[in-house]
């Protein structure tokens, strides 16, 4: 489940985040506490509970004192319209920069990508 790229509690962030964004968690939604998620993983509590502490602060989830935490009503497009934008400035705009280095007008990209829709 996790990898030595980056600390674990980034992991659990991004994993909760992903499931937020596909679908698989939705708004008002009651995730695992950090010690079911500590246990099922077999990871320190303290460390699920830095993971979970950041999606507060970033707004994607909220606690209910005494009950647990759940997504908030907003993070899905919260996250998404992040991904939004890391899509463009990491895969779009490098993406354009390479095709004027290697002379493929941008035409011919957009014509490329309308091809797959169909």
């Amino acid at each position: 489940m996790f990898d030595d790229r980056s600390p674990i509690y980034l992991q659990i962030a991004d994993q909760i985040k992903n499931d937020i964004v596909t679908g698989a968690l939705a708004e008002d939604e009651q995730v695992m506490s950090t010690n079911q998620y500590a246990a099922f993983y077999r990871i320190n509590p303290a460390t699920a509970a830095k993971g979970f502490a950041q999606l507060v602060d970033e707004g994607v989830l909220y606690k209910k004192r005494g009950i647990g935490m759940f997504v908030s009503r907003d993070a899905r497009e919260l996250l998404r319209g992040g991904r939004r934008e890391a899509f463009f400035t990491g895969v779009v705009d490098p993406m354009i920069a390479e095709a004027k280095a290697i002379g493929v007008p941008l035409t011919e990209i957009v014509q490329h990508i309308q091809k797959e829709e169909q």
